[in-house]
């Protein structure tokens, strides 16, 4: 294997083994994302996504946060302690604006994640893995 493909290798086992963010210590977001570049084996970097939730009243999204990923793919801070409700949430990333800075096309120019949360004490990492042509998600830990 390459010595690049080897730093990508384990740059994508540290990070999608990481503890970092999981705990709910007092301060820390009950709602937590991560986005892995499964096409260059990274972090993604510098992808923009807002979270909305469903409001009952008209069955209108309400904007809760906008954010961008930080240098491991993560977005500390998404909903601050105490603002969980039960509802349904939807993070939209913006993959176009993602590639386009990279000088790459892609498939999808976005991708919503819509999920309920029922019990508000705990603790929801939605992870994303994403290439141009592809992504993945699932209710992570």
């Amino acid at each position: 294997m390459s010595s690049g493909a080897t730093q990508r290798l384990q740059t994508l086992q540290r990070h999608v083994g990481s503890r970092e963010g999981r705990g709910m210590e007092p301060g820390s977001s009950p709602l937590t994302t991560h986005v892995l570049d499964t096409a260059s084996g990274l972090p993604a970097q510098g992808l923009y996504l807002c979270l909305s939730r469903l409001e009952d009243r008209g069955q209108q999204w309400t904007e809760l946060k906008k954010s961008c990923t930080d240098h491991d793919g993560r977005c500390p801070g998404l909903l601050p302690p105490g603002q969980m409700k039960a509802g349904t949430y939807k993070l939209s990333f913006d993959t176009k604006g993602y590639w386009q800075k990279r000088g790459q096309e892609s498939f999808y120019p976005y991708v919503e994640v819509v999920f309920t949360i029922t019990n508000e004490t705990h603790k929801f990492h939605v992870p994303l893995l994403l290439s141009q042509w592809s992504y993945t998600t699932y209710r992570g830990s």
